[in-house]
């Protein structure tokens, strides 16, 4: 039996420590928790500017080097396998941070974050999530996820 927790206690709510451990490190990286509409769109707004701006870095070196002119050979094989694994640097973390900021975002909703997959399906899916996790509130007090955010 655990020793020290009263099952009879009231929940309470967050103390301002616990409110500061809500940070874009949290927000990115983690899969515990619970996030607010405004914090799925701060996510999504650094996932976007992040390409962005490793997509025009890309096209900047890629025009630099020359890649790809009419008068030039193709990229040597081991240019490609730089551009590959940076590729495969870059592409892990955004796809693990933007997992992690929807999982967060369908906790809030008191859904599992397997819902998740239902982005897959085509057009449908997208819509769904941007009603579900865009625009709708989160669940209201304590859930199956943790405690309220706005508490």
């Amino acid at each position: 039996m655990n020793q020290g927790m009263n099952p009879y206690q009231a929940p309470t709510a967050q103390t301002l420590s616990q409110q500061a451990d809500r940070d874009w490190k949290w927000l990115l990286f983690s899969f515990d928790g619970r996030a607010r509409r405004g914090e799925y769109w701060l996510g999504t707004f650094y996932m976007i500017l992040a390409m962005m701006v490793l997509g025009a870095f890309a096209a900047v070196t890629v025009y630099a080097l020359g890649i790809g002119d009419s008068g030039n050979s193709a990229p040597s094989p081991l240019m490609l396998i730089v551009f590959g694994v940076l590729g495969v640097g870059v592409l892990v973390p955004m796809l693990w941070a933007s997992l992690a900021v929807s999982i967060k975002r369908w906790h809030d909703r008191n859904k599992s974050g397997l819902w998740v997959l239902i982005g897959m399906i085509p057009y449908l899916g997208s819509l769904w999530v941007f009603i579900e996790c865009g625009c709708l509130r989160g669940t209201q007090g304590n859930n199956d996820y943790g405690p309220d955010p706005l508490a």
